[in-house]
């Protein structure tokens, strides 16, 4: 099986509790997706643990990996497939060293070609720039834009994750310039998340045949 130019990354809203467990299991199983992002804040660590335990089950049952932010010591103790790291949440030296040579480590890059580089010759598994449009899950600082994948993607082969308000709309450019991963939030959460994943695997497609016909030219 050839893995696609481009993949889905779900990162899951800062509520998980009620019935987000059932959203999510309805979300892996509408299409291809290659990995979630537990995101939770202002709990304690028991509590976070405590509601990551089904959302992982489900994770490892529909082959999706399963990465936690910002937290090194909650994704030790879930035994999680990784981690991602903001620039003020840990380096990648000590997530590697604590977590194994296995783990997934993921750096927030922004939208900084010195930050990737930085993260990339330290070891990360993948780098991640954005917000690439406007997005109400958190506030935008930084501006990313389609030269940056781009220039990412031919001269570095870490994978490079888009993120920010990343809908199936607007995201056949993003798969065109170079991304590896779609990570995306709000655009699945915040409506019916089956039918959103089912529209990203066919907005994906497009853009990898747009990708790959560059890639020809």
């Amino acid at each position: 099986m050839t893995v696609p130019a481009c993949q889905l990354y779900l990162i899951s809203p800062l509520d998980v509790s009620g019935s987000f467990p059932d959203r999510l299991a309805r979300a892996v199983a509408a299409g291809p997706v290659a990995a979630f992002q537990f995101r939770v804040k202002d709990i304690d660590e028991h509590a976070a643990a405590a509601l990551a335990a089904p959302l992982q089950e489900i994770c490892a049952a529909h082959d999706v990996a399963f990465i936690v932010n910002d937290s090194i010591s909650l994704a030790k103790r879930l035994g999680a497939d990784g981690v991602h790291l903001g620039q003020d949440d840990g380096d990648v030296a000590d997530a590697r060293q604590r977590l194994g040579r296995q783990a997934q480590i993921g750096v927030t890059c922004h939208a900084s070609r010195h930050l990737a580089m930085e993260a990339g010759e330290a070891g990360a598994d993948y780098v991640a720039f954005g917000a690439f449009f406007p997005t109400t899950t958190k506030v935008t600082e930084h501006v990313a834009d389609l030269d940056l994948l781009h220039w990412w993607a031919n001269l570095f082969e870490v994978p490079v994750v888009a993120i920010g308000g990343i809908t199936p709309a607007n995201c056949v450019p993003l798969v065109a310039a170079g991304a590896d991963f779609l990570a995306v939030s709000g655009a699945v959460w915040s409506g019916d998340e089956a039918q959103a994943v089912s529209d990203f695997a066919r907005a994906i497609a497009t853009g990898s045949q747009f990708r790959a016909q560059a890639d020809g030219a």
